[in-house]
């Protein structure tokens, strides 16, 4: 619905969600805790078959998204592992392999996957929910802060981003459910009564992954940061964007983090 502009760029691919559920049902929607195991057993073997995805962490649960024209090798990835259903008509009805067979391709085994760089700024970052019957009180401010309020700080002396205070703000809404990502001095502008997180009110710092925008092409890049933080089960919030990936941590966690990384980047150089 959206008039074309040439400010406005559309990706080629058309995306589909994947939600990964345990036991038949969804993850209680008490408080984030990012990048789960659950998804990370999914997000390596398609890495493995030269998949892109693209991750989106909300308060409530992780998504997955896979190009569509991808979704043959998807189900044949996984099928081994997971019960696979698509949604049809609010209903859920089971994908096998023969659903998907024509047209599939084994992927050739893919190159090494680059590793690319990994800043974690200073900010501290909160993630939050609000009740959509209180969104209207916030409506304005949220306006202010996504279209007027932010505006990157750039080094004038070396022509890029200043990331001891990067500007990062996140707003979803998927099924009702609403999650937002801010640094802990834009909350301060929002009424505390109405912002709802979890019940030890921790703050998160980033790991930014990309020294350069990453585009769609490329697959293992949210691999890199889930495999060693699920293996350490340490939590990640995870958001994928067309310019860079950011990975939010539990705030006392940010240099085991960092070391974990450093120390998976060295080996595999």
């Amino acid at each position: 619905e959206l008039p074309p502009s040439e400010f406005m760029q559309v990706a080629d691919s058309t995306w589909l969600v994947l939600s990964v559920v345990s036991n038949g049902r969804e993850p209680p929607g008490c408080q984030a805790t990012g990048v789960t195991k659950i998804a990370r057993s999914v997000i390596a073997p398609l890495a493995e078959h030269h998949v892109s995805v693209l991750m989106l962490s909300t308060y409530q649960t992780d998504f997955i998204l896979v190009r569509e024209r991808d979704l043959p090798v998807v189900i044949h990835t996984l099928a081994g592992e997971f019960d696979i259903y698509k949604e049809e008509s609010g209903e859920r009805v089971s994908v096998t392999c023969d659903d998907v067979s024509n047209g599939f391709l084994k992927p050739k085994p893919p190159a090494s996957p680059t590793l690319h760089p990994v800043q974690s700024p200073q900010t501290r970052f909160c993630v939050l929910t609000v009740a959509p019957d209180t969104l209207p009180a916030i409506a304005t401010m949220l306006i202010d802060v996504l279209f007027y309020s932010h505006s990157p700080s750039w080094d004038a002396s070396t022509g890029s981003q200043d990331l001891d205070s990067i500007t990062f703000f996140s707003f979803s809404l998927i099924e009702g459910y609403i999650s937002i990502v801010m640094d802990a001095e834009t909350q301060k502008r929002f009424p505390s009564d109405l912002l709802l997180t979890s019940s030890t009110g921790e703050l998160w710092r980033m790991v930014r992954i990309g020294g350069q925008p990453l585009g769609f092409d490329e697959c293992g890049i949210v691999a890199q940061i889930a495999e060693p933080l699920a293996a350490a089960d340490i939590s990640a919030y995870y958001i994928s964007t067309f310019n860079f990936d950011h990975a939010l941590v539990p705030e006392e966690g940010i240099a085991e983090v960092i070391q974990l990384l450093q120390q998976r980047q060295e080996s595999g150089r």
